[in-house]
């Protein structure tokens, strides 16, 4: 730091080379300088984007709550005893889809659980 002039030779933050950035009255840190000014706004900048966040997350809570209602409610009408039914008799009267199917899924789920290693 530099001794700005017409401040009474006190350093003020920013100052380069004698030249001041911003009004001084003669005492430390008294003018608003562009660094100032600059951390002032990024700072507003900073809050603004944490409040759009956290709105948007709040939103996000709430539609994913709604949403994992709706889908409970809807498993617990499924019938599985009958569900479990339907899929013997469609495996008994088309045996090589049923074979293909499992194998299709099988292979989906093992790629699923070996994940990205």
């Amino acid at each position: 730091m530099t001794s700005a002039p017409g401040n009474g030779g006190v350093s003020t933050p920013g100052s380069q080379g004698g030249a001041s950035t911003g009004a001084s009255t003669g005492s430390f840190g008294s003018g608003t300088g562009t660094g100032t000014g600059t951390a002032t706004g990024l700072a507003q900048t900073a809050q603004e984007y944490a409040s759009k966040v956290s709105d948007a997350a709040v939103q996000a809570k709430d539609y994913v709550t709604d949403k994992v209602s709706v889908v409970s409610d809807k498993i617990k009408e499924i019938d599985f005893a009958a569900l479990s039914e339907n899929c013997k008799q469609y495996a008994r009267q088309n045996p090589g889809q049923a074979i293909l199917i499992s194998a299709g899924v099988g292979l989906v789920l093992g790629l699923l659980v070996r994940g990205r290693r």
